[in-house]
């Protein structure tokens, strides 16, 4: 009896070492498995910090490139509406100006004409008119274009209405006479002198 007893007990013991030797050898390997199966999560995990790092910096850069343009173009905007706004202004002068030029040349004629009376207070009178018209024209940008007889003709600052044989060898390709005063605003002309040309 003992025997048996002993044997079942031997026998159960070994059955269950048996079965426990599968647990434990099946549980490391388990482990094993999802010791592996979370390593490829963090490494998963990496990749995807990585990947969204990447991400950002990728689309960091495109905003700053799109902020670097858009400054870019806020400032030539700037530099083009500040240059169109002075460029009016002058426009709107020139046409006040040019309104202007004729009666400056009346008074040029005016006073050429009273010169030869012998009414000095007329002259000085109409001289003063006529300088503070100057003046104010002046004040608005104004300027006469310096011009005389005897100067050398140059296209780009002069118009010649007509050519006549050259008084003296001197004059031949120069300026004869000025008919008409010309006139420019800030570096624009905007009225050419009108010469005559010796030939």
């Amino acid at each position: 009896m003992k025997f048996k007893n002993f044997f079942k007990n031997n026998t159960r013991m070994t059955t269950e070492n048996t079965v426990n030797d599968e647990i434990v050898d099946q549980t490391p390997m388990e482990n094993n498995g999802n010791d592996s199966d979370a390593l490829d999560a963090k490494i998963e995990e990496r990749v995807e910090e990585i990947s969204k790092e990447e991400q950002l910096s990728q689309d960091l850069a495109s905003e700053k490139d799109k902020f670097l343009r858009l400054f870019a173009e806020f400032e030539n905007y700037k530099r083009r509406t500040s240059k169109e706004r002075v460029e009016l202004f002058k426009t709107a002068n020139q046409e006040v100006l040019l309104a202007m030029l004729p009666v400056l040349d009346d008074f040029d004629r005016a006073i050429a004409e009273i010169k030869k009376t012998d009414d000095n207070v007329l002259i000085q009178g109409v001289e003063l008119i006529q300088e503070k018209l100057k003046n104010t024209l002046v004040s608005k940008g104004l300027e006469e274009i310096e011009i005389k007889a005897g100067d050398a003709f140059d296209a780009d600052f002069a118009e010649a209405i007509t050519q006549i044989p050259a008084p003296s060898a001197k004059l031949k390709g120069k300026i004869v006479d000025v008919i008409e005063k010309g006139y420019k605003l800030g570096d624009k002309i905007i009225r050419f002198p009108k010469v005559v040309v010796g030939n």
